[in-house]
């Protein structure tokens, strides 16, 4: 039997949450005002967990691609795809740290609180830039640094980002026109039972 991981398990309820819900139609409506969007765009979502963010760039996007590595999430995203009758979507099963995506090459890639899980930033930005045609957008929406209250113990990712760090790094992956500003504060009770706010950025570029 397959090990379920987190996601797996909060994948039916994840669309619950007016908190998710809110934050993925920010971050679209940031990711529309700044990037020029059009039909023509093959777009690609990395860990798109059930797709909230993608359903509502659709109506403005060409294809879209979603992939996550949780199962559970992936078979919630292909119910709603059915569901809602989208023909220019499609969700697989992968995850880019462990292997390559080499089927198609996208005009945009973006992610929604999704790097701070990522082990190996460097090989999921280099793949990232080898999936984006030059010219291509790439727009990620993910947490400042944190002091680990975010996630509590035992979380293994990243404590949110410094925003001059991440630059760097995409710059050293071919990304050029870096930008980034905040979008979305969570306010969040702790694992210590504390409430405490969590400022959300997104950072957009261009692949060279």
């Amino acid at each position: 039997m397959q090990h379920m991981n987190e996601f797996d398990i909060k994948a039916t309820e994840w669309d619950n949450s007016v908190m998710h819900r809110e934050r993925a139609k920010v971050v679209a409506h940031e990711i529309l005002s700044r990037l020029p969007l059009t039909k023509n765009i093959k777009a690609l979502e990395y860990g798109a967990g059930t797709g909230l963010l993608s359903f509502n760039l659709r109506e403005y996007l060409g294809e879209i691609t979603m992939i996550d590595s949780s199962r559970g999430m992936v078979n919630v995203l292909n119910e709603k795809i059915r569901n809602s009758g989208s023909d220019n979507m499609k969700a697989a099963m992968i995850n880019l740290e462990k292997e390559d995506y080499t089927a198609e090459k996208f005009n945009l890639v973006y992610t929604l609180m999704v790097l701070h899980h990522v082990s190996d930033l460097d090989r999921v930005l280099d793949r990232f830039s080898n999936m984006l045609m030059p010219g291509g957008y790439l727009a990620l929406a993910d947490l400042h640094s944190e002091d680990g209250s975010f996630h509590g113990e035992g979380f293994s990712g990243h404590k949110g980002f410094d925003t001059g760090r991440l630059a760097a790094l995409l710059k050293k992956h071919g990304f050029t026109d870096i930008d980034h500003s905040d979008v979305y504060l969570i306010d969040k009770i702790t694992a210590d039972n504390n409430r405490k706010q969590f400022q959300v950025f997104l950072m957009t570029a261009v692949r060279k």
